[in-house]
Order: structure tokens, then sequence, then C-alpha cells
């Protein structure tokens, strides 16, 4: 009865309900249904425009259905084109139509192609004048969709370029508390997208592009570059070769001109997105080298301010020359040859420091970039034929009394030495020797600093040159430094600490490191004996070049396992001799007893531990362990002590042994944790009673973080829950009062998450 009513309010609701109905069982209908019901519902399009909305509705429900004949969706959306006055539509309403257009975008996509043109001419018409962000996110998806699955559009390319273009750049801010959440970067996104997508908008994308460039607004320079970034993508020289002098022009002012870091950023991404698409050009024997025409334009327009006086425009000239030889191996070429012989005259012209750094970190620029191309072979490279010079400028530089100058030939040298091949074996030596004198004997900490760095970055490959030259006067100088007397005994107490971060610094590689282990540990064992504070500090130093040491060899399996089985050992002999009833009278002086000595020695074993296979950590668990439980020393080096190690032993003699329960602490509870503690419960036991009954803030305080890390680890089961109880029963009367109630609180707090 709606259906038919003359009143097209009536006739808008019964359509409204069928429309609700099939929205919720669409998936149900027959084909010959979805038939009569399209044909109805396309006849409908003519009707009262109060009664569109509710017939579009229904349109979308059969816009879903499988069954759908041949040739429906073709009728549907021709309808929709000649009927419905889209934009006329509230916004909702709108969407329904993008909604349909998609759903047979997605299933009948044969069908829509059989309309050619008439298909995109018909959508451009549905789109032209759209404003709605939530709708534009749908239509440029499909303009997209149009030109990704190649839909014919024929002669209306400029026509859907502008009703696309249009809205570019975006100009959007989303309306307080907006419950649509869309931000103007999805409505950028989305439109680049579309923009981007093919050669044909080239002709009228480049001109926007350009004239958007030149604009005062910050956002429309932004959007511009990076659409042009993105169009390069797909373009080739035929689509750029017009307007090429245009773009390099702007880009040129852009950064010359520009105050903002963002825009020059994209300038120089844009710049090498050009010279990239340039390069990839296929040429023919009669075209023209557009990539030789722009990088001379490049090169004309930017080599000269590398000579100025001022050096004003040095550095913005400087990266324009390093995007475009960034860009492929060929611009890497053609712009080094030009500009490398000019940076090392111009560095030999100033004697500035200052300007010399300038044309250093220039240069450092093109050397990272030849790192870039470094995996290809080629038969002369432009730094190759300028060798000498190259290394005669760095070399310089590390001599140069100015810091800053110092640290960009470090720099460059690490550069120069990743590079295989460049550096000969004379040179590889002065290397050797510059990182030496600036590691060892530079006043400023920073380029010492940074030397040690570069040993450690170059020492993996060249590990022979290394372990030859910097190894053995790194040793000589320490010995030297151990030796120092009298007024010069600061100058060398220093000297001894720089030799021990170099030592670690360049135990990079697994062969390096065997040498450098046993010479810490040897200089370990002499410095521990002394009572003075001094010798409590030179302790700690060592232990931190080891801790560094251990850290830099984790990921190798062989230098891992060698450090391990070579320091932790050593560590522990060296302790238990220290903790020994009669070399302990005065407790505080001996050096590895001390609380911040032992603090130090923690992180080593436990980097040493951490990244052990399961088998080798098997291996050494079954070692420590007893060490502690049953003072089996045998495995320990120097293992002849003159009575019995027992850490959990009772009275006031084993105070010192105790005190190493910290080093088991480091290693079990750096385990991997699928491998098992031999006799875990018996020293979980003596954990517990040692954690609450220590006097020794220290020795308790260790012993409740290692009680807590095996629980932790330990399976679940009744056995922890036995251990548990066991350690809720010790602590409770101790926490009400007594002398032991800050031991039970500090286990309390170790153990509480477990609990």
């Amino acid at each position: 009865f709606c259906l038919e009513n003359t009143d097209p309010r009536m006739r808008g609701r019964g359509i409204q309900l069928l429309s609700q109905v099939l929205l919720q069982c669409y998936s149900l209908l027959q084909e010959k249904e979805v038939l009569h019901l399209v044909l109805f519902y396309e006849s409908r399009l003519q009707d009262n425009h109060l009664v569109i909305p509710s017939v579009l509705q229904g349109l979308r429900a059969l816009s879903m259905c499988d069954v759908l004949s041949p040739g429906l969706a073709v009728s549907v959306l021709k309808a929709i084109f000649q009927e419905v006055h889209v934009q006329s539509l509230l916004q909702l309403d709108r969407h329904t139509v993008y909604s349909i257009i998609t759903n047979f975008m997605s299933t009948r996509e044969e069908e829509l192609k059989g309309l050619g043109a008439n298909f995109t001419f018909g959508f451009i018409q549905v789109m032209d004048g759209e404003k709605d962000p939530r709708n534009l996110l749908v239509a440029f998806q499909i303009v997209h969709d149009l030109i990704a699955k190649d839909y014919a559009l024929g002669p209306f390319v400029e026509e859907l370029f502008e009703v696309t273009s249009c809205y570019f750049p975006v100009d959007f801010t989303p309306p307080p508390n907006d419950p649509h959440g869309i931000q103007r970067e999805d409505l950028i996104l989305s439109l680049r997208a579309v923009l981007a997508s093919t050669t044909q908008f080239a002709e009228f994308l480049l001109p926007l592009l350009i004239e958007k460039l030149d604009s005062e607004l910050q956002s429309a320079k932004l959007d511009s570059l990076q659409t042009l970034t993105a169009c390069c993508a797909i373009y080739g020289q035929k689509e750029l070769q017009e307007f090429l002098p245009s773009l390099w022009s702007s880009l040129r002012r852009e950064v010359f001109q520009t105050a903002s870091e963002k825009i020059e950023t994209e300038c120089l991404a844009a710049l090498r997105a050009l010279s990239a698409c340039l390069s990839r050009s296929v040429l023919s024997s009669d075209s023209e080298d557009l990539l030789d025409s722009f990088l001379s334009s490049i090169l004309q327009d930017c080599r000269h301010h590398l000579c100025e006086p001022d050096m004003k425009l040095v550095w913005p000239s400087a990266k324009l020359l390093q995007a475009a030889a960034s860009a492929s191996l060929r611009t890497y070429h053609r712009i080094s040859h030009s500009v490398l012989p000019l940076l090392l005259e111009q560095y030999t012209k100033h004697t500035q420091s200052s300007q010399r750094r300038t044309i250093l970190e220039m240069l450092l620029g093109f050397l990272e970039l030849q790192q870039k191309w470094a995996h290809v072979e080629e038969d002369e490279s432009p730094l190759l034929s300028h060798q000498a010079p190259v290394c005669s400028v760095v070399f310089s530089a590390l001599l140069d009394p100015s810091v800053q100058l110092q640290l960009v030939g470090i720099k460059a040298l690490t550069v120069l030495g990743s590079l295989q091949g460049f550096l000969s074996s004379s040179n590889l030596e002065l290397v050797v020797d510059h990182l030496i004198r600036l590691a060892l004997h530079e006043e400023d900490a920073q380029s010492s600093e940074a030397a040690m760095e570069a040993a450690g970055s170059l020492a993996p490959t060249y590990p022979k040159v290394f372990s030859g030259h910097m190894v053995p006067r790194l040793e000589e100088e320490l010995q030297s430094g151990r030796a120092g007397k009298g007024e010069s005994c600061h100058k060398r107490h220093s000297l001894q600490q720089r030799c021990l971060q170099a030592l670690a610094a360049v135990s990079t590689h697994c062969s390096i490191m065997k040498e450098t282990v046993p010479i810490l540990l040897q200089h370990l064992q002499k410095v521990q004996k002394g009572t003075e504070a001094k010798n409590t500090q030179d302790v700690i130093a060592v232990c931190q070049s080891l801790h560094r040491v251990a850290l830099q060899c984790q990921q190798d399996a062989e230098g891992c396992w060698y450090f391990h089985q070579t320091v932790v050992p050593c560590l522990l002999a060296m302790a238990v001799q220290a903790a020994m009833p009669e070399s302990t009278h005065t407790l505080p002086g001996k050096a590895l007893l001390e609380e911040e000595v032992l603090a130090a020695m923690i992180p080593v074993i436990s980097a040493a531990t951490t990244h052990l296979s399961p088998e080798l950590a098997a291996q050494s668990v079954s070692h420590v362990v007893p060490l502690f439980l049953d003072g089996d020393v045998s495995f320990l080096p120097q293992n002849s002590f003159p009575c019995s190690f027992q850490p959990f032993g009772d009275g006031e003699h084993l105070e010192a042994q105790r005190r190493l329960v910290a080093l088991l602490m480091a290693f079990v509870c750096s385990l991997p944790r699928d491998v098992a503690i031999p006799q875990q419960e018996w020293l979980l036991r003596e954990l517990l009673a040692l954690s609450c009954s220590c006097n020794c803030p220290f020795t308790a305080t260790t012993a409740a973080k290692c009680f807590a890390g095996l629980v932790n680890k330990h399976p679940a089961g009744q056995q922890l829950d036995e251990i548990l109880q066991l350690a809720v029963n010790r602590m409770e009367p101790s926490l009400a009062e007594g002398p032991c109630r800050t031991q039970a609180l500090t286990l309390l707090l170790w153990v509480r998450p477990v609990l």
C-alpha cells in the first residue's frame, strides 16, 4: 500500500522499510528476486526527491548481493549517473552513492570496465563539488582504484585531475571533539596517493606543484614537495623534461632562503628523488641525456659558492650537491668528480680551523656517500683517484689543535677505514698511530673518546693491524703508567685510565679480545693488592673496561664463551683469595672486598653470562655453584688457598667470604631460565638463612636478591610452595621485632612479587 501511495512521504516510508529489511537480509535473496528489486529501485530514482535517500539505501543493499545478474551493476550506475544530482543530497546520502560505486568496483570490475570512459565521466559528475571530508576519503580511494586498476579514462584525464586537484593543498582543520576522527593528514595522504598514481596527470600536476612551491604558505610548500617526491617514483624523463628548470629553480631558492629546517629537508628529498628518477630513465640513441644537463645546472649554480671567501652559501650548496649525488652511482660520480678536487683545494687554501672544519664536514658528506656505493664494483671511483690528498687532509685535521676539527677528522677517518682497499698498509699504521695519540694523550676528553670509538669501529675490519700495532702500544703505556712516581704521578694515573678504556674500546673483534682480556686481568691482579683508596678506583676502572668488553662480545658465541671462561673464574679466584682469613685483618682495606668494587664486578659477571648458550651455561654452573656450597675451588686458576672457602658458614672470620655471595648472585640470576641449578634446594635454604641473619646489610641484601632471582626462575609446583612457605615462616617472626627486622623487610621486598 505504502509503495503505491500518492503521497511521496508515505511512499518514502514504504521504500525506507523495504530498504531496511534488505540491508538485514540481502545475502538470502535469490537471483530473480534481486533482478525484480533492482528494476523497481531503478524506476524509483525518478521519483520525488523525498524518496531518493531510501531508494539509495536499497540499492546499497542490492550492490552487496552475490547473485546480482550480469549487467545489473552497469544498469544501476547508469541510472544513478543519469537520474540523481548527487551533490544536492545530504552528506549521508552522498556517502551511500560512493558506497554503491565502491561495492560494484570490488565485485563487478570487468562489467564496469565495459562502460569505458563513460564510467569515469559519470563518477566525475558524482564527485564534482564534494566538500565533506568523510566522503572525500572514499571518493579519493575510488579515483585511486580507477587509475590503479586500469579503468579507461579516455578524454577525461584532465577533468578527473581537476575534480581531485581542486582540494590541493588540503586545507582542513578537524572540529573540536570530532567524533569521526578524520585528521588533515588522512586527507593529505589520500589525495597524494591519487595525484601521484599516474603519469597521465604529470602535465597538469607539475605546474600546480611549482605554483604552490612559490607560494608563501609553508604547509602548501611542504605538501607540494612531498607530492613531488612521491611522483618521482613513477615518472620518467618524458614527464619531467619540460618542468626541470622551474623545479630546480624553486628547490634551489627554498634551500638558499628558507629558515625552516623541515622545508629544507623536503627540498633535498625532492631533489634526490628527481635525480634518481632521471637516473632510471632508459635513453634511446637519439634522446637528450636530461640527467647530465640537470646535474650540470646544479653544479653551475652551486659549485662556485664553495669557493666564496665569506662561505655564506657553502652549506646550502653542499647539501644540494650531496642530495643530488646520493641519488645513484652515476650522479655520485658526476658530482664527486667535479666537487672533490675543489673541496680539497679549498681546505688547503683556508688556514682557519673553523673554515677547515666546514670544508672537511662537506668532504665527509661525500665520503659517506662513497660508503653507500661501496658494494658496487667499479673500475675507478672519484675517491680513489684522490686517495693521497684525501688522506693528507684527514691526517692534518687530526693534528690540528682545534678539538672540533679533530672530531670531524676522526669521523672522516672512520669512513675512510670502512672503504675496503682505500687505505694502504702504511696509511693504516699511521691511522693507528693517530688514534693512539688522540686516545691517550689528547687533553680534550671528547677527542679521546671519539678516537677510542673509531678504533672500536675499525678494529673488526683490520684485526691484524690493531692486534699488531695498537694492543702492544696500549699494554706498554699501561705498564709505564703503573710505574709512574713523583710529580707526574697524576698524569700517569690518567694515562693508565685511558689505556684501560682504549683496550676495552678496541676489543670489538674476537682475536683482539683474546689479547686484551689477559692484559686487563693481569693489570687487575697487580692493582688489587694495594690498600690505598686509589687502588679501589683502579680496580673499579678495570672492571668497567671488562664490562665494556663483555657487552661488545655478547653477540659472538665464540668470543662470549672465551670471555666467560677466562674472566669469571679469574675474578672469582681473586675474590676468594682476598677473602681468606689471614688476608683480611683490615677488611675494608682489601680492594676486592669493598662494596663498590664488588658492585663493579657484578655487571661484568652478569654480562659474561647472560648470552651463553644453555649447554655452555650448564657447564659453567656445574662449577660455580659447588664453589659456594662445597668450597670446590678446583676450577679456579691459582687454586691453592690457605684454608677452605665457606661463604655460608658461621663465624665472624667468614664475614669476608660471605660478601662474595654478591658474585654468586650476579652469576645465577643471569643464567638462561631453562638452565638447571645443581643442588638448588640446598642453595635456596642457605641464601634464605644468610639473608635473614647476616649483620652486614650488603651481604644480606645480595643474598635476598639471589634468593628472589632463583625463586622467580623456579618452576611452579610443590617444591616452590614449600620454599615460599619456608621463607614466610622465616620472615614473620623477624618482621614484628628483633635485631633482624631490617633483613626480613629487605627479603620481603625482593620476594613479594613472587608471593
